[in-house]
């Protein structure tokens, strides 16, 4: 594909994602799965401009007249973003071949035309109503919070699964594939790696015996927070796709102290990524269990069962076991358990914010009323849930949004409702091993009392909020 034809395609999928709900990257992947005659290097670029693209989109949209198109934005980000002249600009719209047609007047004048002083939100980078709620948040530091969730691409942290095996195997495992892995300075269970270029984990033997998940280190470290030990009863009451699920089931198996022996290589099946590379993982083989009696009684419930049946395979990968449970929309389904649980996790449904990172595309899709909608929600789940928590059980409050309005406005609402939970501050929830001694100073600097925000600019981590009680 000549730049042209890049630049047309990637405003073609612009324009699919902003008429769609769908993520970004299933988007790419589907517009390659059509465009065959793509090659890799062909969807890396078009996947890079449309990410470059959805980051600034706010700025993009502003600076093109209010256009959203993919067209437009596409243009402006020529001239914005990589600060090409007009007369680049308009080669690249030529009209010819497969390319995009040439600059209208009004387009020609919009990319010509001084910026000057930008509106507080356009500046930040971030919806307005979401603007006003990060002033009230993190006052002065409210810029570097914005820029640092929507501007820089996340790494891939990984989980490692130390009921199978060992933090320094799978670092040793990922160099010898010929990766960069460095150890997460929080979580002790952790590693990143570059998203630069996007490794394929599903195609890595270490995922397939279940020895890693992908996981981000403040997803971790919310499991952590739970204080979770064998022969408990846990409750993970929104499993969702089932990453703190897993997390906490490997709390539950002793800790490996030595690698595994190594097993073949299975070979990889030619397929295809959306931001290039030409392999995809092979079927995994069957992952061997690591022998041992079930030490934790996990309970995990969603409201939707294929959530609950894609669950089951990675359980199975990891060798680790929990109870999978269809929870009732109205909380049904969980008598025999009120008044039960030592933890009951609630890591509520929200916005997810704290992943703009990852999924920029979803600032730009978020209205003021679902952020109001899903803080109904939450102080409805976490009143539900609570009842499951047994005199002096943990309830421990998660989820992996930046906004005051799902995260302080609903712990209080809770709290105002239910004065026989205690409030445990988050410097006596960090005696966990699998947290390391900077990762406890950093908590604990970090923590107000029983509740804890983590943000790409403060922790490097997924954005993060935590709140910790215990019932009386």
């Amino acid at each position: 594909m000549t730049p042209a034809a890049r630049l047309a395609a990637a405003a073609s999928v612009l324009d699919s994602i902003h008429h769609s709900r769908q993520p970004a990257e299933v988007v790419l992947k589907a517009w390659g799965a059509a465009n065959r005659y793509a090659g890799s290097k062909d969807r890396r670029a078009i996947a890079d401009r449309v990410y470059k693209v959805l980051r600034a989109k706010g700025r993009l949209v502003w600076a093109m007249g209010n256009r959203e198109d993919g067209r437009a934005l596409v243009i402006g980000s020529l001239s914005l973003i990589d600060g090409l002249p007009l007369e680049e600009i308009e080669a690249l719209h030529s009209g010819e071949g497969y390319g995009p047609r040439p600059l209208s007047k009004q387009e020609r004048a919009r990319i010509t035309a001084p910026e000057g002083e930008l509106p507080g939100w356009v500046a930040a980078g971030i919806p307005e109503f979401v603007l006003e709620d990060f002033k009230a948040t993190y006052g002065d530091d409210y810029k570097q919070q914005a820029h640092d969730l929507m501007a820089p691409r996340a790494p891939i942290d990984l989980r490692v699964n130390v009921a199978k095996t060992t933090v320094a195997a799978v670092e040793a495992e990922l160099i010898e594939a010929g990766l960069n892995p460095e150890r997460t300075p929080w979580s002790a269970v952790g590693l990143r790696l570059s998203a630069e270029p996007p490794p394929n984990v599903q195609a890595l033997e270490a995922f397939k015996l279940g020895h890693i998940e992908i996981q981000d280190e403040g997803s971790q470290l919310a499991c952590w927070l739970t204080g979770v030990v064998p022969n408990m009863t846990v409750v993970d009451y929104c499993a969702g796709g089932g990453g703190k699920t897993l997390g906490l089931a490997m709390l539950g198996k002793p800790v490996v102290t030595k690698a595994p022996e190594k097993e073949e290589d299975s070979a990889p099946v030619s397929g295809w990524s959306p931001v290039g590379g030409d392999t995809e993982a092979a079927p995994a083989p069957k992952a061997k269990r690591v022998p041992g009696v079930r030490t934790l009684n996990l309970y995990a419930y969603d409201v939707v069962q294929k959530r609950l049946d894609n669950i089951r395979p990675r359980l199975n990968r990891a060798g680790v076991t929990a109870d999978l449970r269809l929870l009732g929309q109205n909380g049904g389904g969980v008598e025999d358990l009120v008044n039960q649980a030592d933890v009951v996790l609630v890591d509520a449904p929200c916005t997810g914010t704290g992943t703009w990172r990852r999924r920029p595309e979803d600032a730009w899709r978020l209205k003021l009323s679902e952020v109001e909608r899903l803080h109904a929600l939450q102080v409805q789940i976490l009143d539900r849930a609570s009842a499951l928590v047994k005199p002096g059980g943990r309830l421990v409050f998660v989820t992996c949004s930046m906004l005051r309005a799902e995260n302080e406005a609903t712990a209080e609402a809770f709290e105002a409702n239910h004065p026989d939970f205690a409030k445990v501050p988050v410097a006596r929830a960090l005696d966990s091993d699998l947290i390391t001694q900077a990762g406890k100073a950093k908590l604990a600097e970090l923590a107000d009392g029983h509740r804890l925000r983590l943000s790409p600019a403060s922790s490097d981590t997924d954005g993060f909020f935590a709140a910790v009680y215990e019932r009386a």
